[in-house]
């Protein structure tokens, strides 16, 4: 019998070794013996990221998942228990933190119950160090410890694990100063916590406002992981692993646990706004929602293009908080929609920005003719940083650049072209890695202008404007 129950451990042992997602199953019971485990593909996708980031691949990661798919126990409890058991990864440091000091302490707790329980201790007898055993730290006899902190006192200690679950609270969201202070903790306090260039951090969070954790970890280059609670093409991010499988637009994200009639329920008590970010991941500003996502069509096969043009729209600074320069690719589709076809968005100085915009150029340029139209110029606003543009892509680059001038404020603008996108005559690629982001910053504008940035909605604005309105323009004068 003694040696049935060893070769059964050792089977265990290397289960759990190979896999965080079997280890979960079998810990389940342990931490929640009351609560039967339901599992869906949101749980693997999760588990296959953070063993990632156990393998080394991933060393800066963002997830963005609504509440509900077990996100704090599989980060701050589940995770670290399996590095320093079945990875046998003791020496590792982790500093877990939430918006309240409470729900760390929660999770640390709980991470220190999974450990000290008979079923761990006897696969994996990980020695807990006597004199520092606590709910808010806890040591073992290789020096890795878990330590548990609120996010906005991330003060004294290092680790090789820094784990963000949920940093802004509802009400941080709502109130734009605790917002800036939450924003200002991760800037400064959070890059002086890593203990050295191998350390990881780790943001799990649903959506709760624009300009959050989360828009400031994208900017900042951290691999993105994105599922919402409905699926809308496009939205969708994934890093490693088969990412997510769903098709059909509004399809659930967790069935198992979350059915049609709750969504709904949850939806109805959630209101639109927080609808947006928690559970569909794009926060949009209070206010705002004048362009709605839903008029965009998306498209997986392009018609045939007639023409294409790329407009371009400058930031006058590189700081922070300013807007990104953005060129876009639009052509005109012989169905007489217009398709965005190509994008690149980013913070450059004057001669960067020079150099990607000739070889955006050089792109477009030699893509194939035949199916997707000449491509005809290139179009800048004429003014600041643009002005500059234009004159040294003329003489550098043999293109036939035109300036655009932009004579009447961004809202009314935007008022002009909103028939044509609710009409269906705005279409985006449905599998782009910049669809997401676009569509959230178009739903986010306000007519305050109190949102982040509007930097690709300006470009689209020229395209309708140009290819669309100026089409029925002409075509009345004809009348006329």
């Amino acid at each position: 019998m003694q040696i049935v129950n060893e070769y059964a451990e050792a089977l265990e042992r290397d289960l759990c070794s190979r896999s965080l997602a079997d280890f979960v199953r079998q810990a389940w019971p342990v931490i929640e013996p009351v609560t039967p485990l339901k599992w869906g593909w949101v749980v693997d996708a999760i588990c296959e990221h953070l063993e990632a980031v156990t393998a080394g691949q991933i060393k800066r990661l963002l997830m963005n998942v609504p509440p509900g798919t077990m996100k704090s126990l599989l980060v701050s409890t589940l995770w670290p228990a399996w590095e320093w058991g079945p990875k046998d990864m003791q020496h590792l440091r982790y500093l877990g933190t939430a918006h309240k000091q409470d729900l760390a302490v929660r999770d640390n707790t709980k991470c220190r119950r999974l450990i000290q329980s008979g079923w761990f201790q006897r696969l994996w007898p990980v020695e807990l160090t006597g004199d520092q055993n606590a709910k808010t730290k806890f040591e073992n006899s290789r020096t890795g410890f878990r330590e548990a902190m609120a996010f906005t006192s991330m003060t004294g200690s290092r680790g090789d694990r820094i784990l963000l679950d949920d940093p802004h609270s509802v009400d941080d969201a709502n109130s734009k100063t605790r917002l800036e202070a939450d924003v200002q903790t991760f800037r400064e306090s959070l890059p002086s916590r890593v203990n050295n260039d191998d350390s990881a951090v780790v943001i799990i969070m649903q959506r709760l406002a624009v300009g959050d954790v989360s828009d400031v970890a994208i900017e900042l280059g951290y691999e993105h992981v994105c599922f919402p609670m409905r699926y809308e093409p496009g939205s969708s991010r994934h890093v490693v692993g088969p990412g997510d499988p769903r098709t059909q637009d509004g399809e659930l994200l967790f069935p198992e646990r979350f059915n049609e009639n709750a969504v709904k329920a949850l939806e109805t008590a959630l209101g639109s706004v927080a609808t947006a970010g928690q559970l569909q991941q794009r926060p949009i500003v209070r206010g705002g929602n004048i362009i709605k996502g839903s008029w965009f069509k998306l498209y997986k096969v392009l018609p045939q293009i007639k023409y294409r043009i790329v407009y371009g729209d400058t930031a006058q600074k590189t700081k922070e908080a300013n807007d990104y320069s953005v060129f876009e690719e639009w052509g005109r589709g012989i169905d007489g929609k217009i398709y965005l076809l190509d994008m690149i968005r980013g913070k450059w100085e004057a001669p960067d920005l020079e150099s990607r915009a000739l070889t955006f150029w050089a792109k477009c340029r030699d893509r194939d003719i035949n199916a997707l139209g000449a491509l005809r110029s290139l179009k800048v606003e004429d003014k600041s940083s643009g002005t500059g543009l234009i004159q040294v892509v003329r003489r550098k680059g043999n293109i036939p650049v035109k300036g655009i001038e932009r004579d009447r404020d961004k809202y009314t603008r935007v008022c002009d072209v909103l028939g044509y996108i609710e009409a269906g005559s705005v279409c985006l690629p449905v599998d782009a890695p910049f669809t997401s982001d676009f569509l959230a910053e178009c739903e986010s504008f306000a007519a305050d202008m109190s949102h982040a940035h509007d930097d690709q909605v300006d470009p689209m604005i020229d395209a309708i404007m140009d290819m669309l309105a100026g089409d029925k323009a002409a075509a009345w004068e004809n009348i006329i």
